[in-house]
């Protein structure tokens, strides 16, 4: 083996996993950003946001009814005239005649001279006079200005994860943006001769490229914005080119393929003279690892192999990504084994479950290249390291996919 291919002693999982954390945890400084509230969800408040208004802006109705003088109804049955209708966005200036009704909808303004509203159901009316069967008191079914947000109270907190329910609180009081923690930008590097971009028809020898498409999705869906996705041939000038690309436009970068012991080995081969950690971990799949600074941006090189650089993102990465964006920890949980399981010596082996009520089941075996048969399984299954064999029952780690 040349000594630009030596590989360091293999070391922990949590090993590299701390490694990647001290490497990342820099990217917790990252500051604000503005964005429009429609795309708000998800990300996190970096200011307190308080409300420029109140809520309700102005008095309205709560029901479908009549706005009355609680006076004038405190006799019933008691007919009186009827002297318009005032709709959800009417003006609401037309006062209440003395001794009349005006019919009101859920939300329109209560008229100057009504107190209360009597709903729809608890009268009868000809047209042109309305029967009050039940009486009301004043207030009855009136939204008063303020009373559930007044102008100046804090409706969201900084460091808020923001759900549908803040988005809707924050949309009522008319605020167009948002101040949000700036997301990680991330690229996404992927790299062999043999990688084909989808709708390409194969040639022998060919794959198709799902390693970028999937690092994508799995960022996304913890928190990261991908910025770039591209991919390289194992041509080492063109891998320079994509790497300078990647990171000047992103606090991050991952690369699949070309960090094992081959001979056509480009991530190694080019990023080991900035300064690239090439070397094994105890771990199956995923063994080959890379990490890397380039410009003070780091590079996490991940094996190309497919469940391989699934499997890294899921050990490595996707537990400091969510705790860099804000996002809650995934937790993992012990439960029986419902099958027998053998694990390699020295490996910390991550197999690929199924959850039942009554345990955890196996989803296919342990090859790297099973990427179809991984989307049918819902947890990794973790087989600590010093542990070769497991009976059916004994009690298992699961991490939920």
């Amino acid at each position: 083996m040349s000594s630009r291919h030596a590989l360091a002693p293999a070391r922990s999982v949590d090993d590299h996993r701390q490694r990647i954390e001290n490497l990342l945890r820099p990217l917790t400084e990252r500051g604000s950003e503005r964005v429009p509230v429609t795309a708000a969800l998800g990300r996190r408040l970096a200011e307190d946001v308080y409300s420029p208004l109140d809520l309700p802006v102005f008095r309205n109705s709560s029901m479908d009814g009549y706005a009355v003088r609680a006076d004038s109804v405190a006799a019933v049955p008691v007919t009186l005239p009827l002297a318009g209708v005032v709709a959800a966005g009417n003006r609401g200036e037309t006062p209440l005649p003395e001794g009349a009704a005006l019919k009101v909808m859920t939300g329109a303004p209560i008229p100057p001279g009504a107190d209360c509203v009597v709903p729809v159901e608890d009268t009868t009316s000809d047209g042109s006079t309305v029967t009050i069967e039940k009486s009301r008191t004043a207030g009855n079914f009136v939204r008063e200005p303020g009373t559930d947000v007044r102008t100046g109270e804090l409706l969201a907190a900084a460091g808020t994860l923001l759900h549908p329910r803040h988005i809707a609180a924050l949309a009522a009081v008319g605020l167009p943006d948002l101040p949000v923690t700036r997301r990680v930008r991330a690229a996404v590097l992927t790299t062999g001769d043999e990688l084909m971009p989808a709708g390409t028809p194969l040639l022998p020898g060919q794959i198709y490229n799902s390693n970028g498409i999937a690092l994508a999705a799995a960022l996304t869906d913890n928190g990261v914005d991908v910025v770039s996705l591209a991919h390289s041939t194992d041509d080492h000038d063109e891998f320079r080119a994509r790497i300078a690309e990647a990171t000047a436009a992103a606090d991050l970068v991952f690369t699949s393929g070309g960090v094992s012991k081959g001979d056509f080995e480009v991530v190694k081969d080019v990023l080991t003279p900035l300064g690239g950690e090439f070397g094994s971990v105890a771990i199956q799949p995923g063994g080959p690892q890379g990490l890397t600074v380039v410009h003070g941006i780091p590079i996490l090189s991940f094996p190309g192999n497919p469940v391989s650089t699934m499997v890294s993102f899921e050990v490595f990465a996707r537990p400091i990504l969510r705790a860099l964006g804000g996002l809650p920890p995934i937790a993992s949980v012990d439960v029986p084994l419902l099958e027998p399981v053998r694990s390699p010596a020295g490996k910390n082996q991550f197999l690929r479950g199924k959850l039942t009520s009554d345990g955890v089941r196996l989803i296919a075996g342990p090859g790297s290249h099973l990427i179809a048969t991984m989307a049918q399984a819902d947890v990794l299954i973790d087989i600590p390291v010093g542990i070769t064999e497991l009976a059916a029952g004994d009690t298992v780690r699961v991490h939920p996919l």
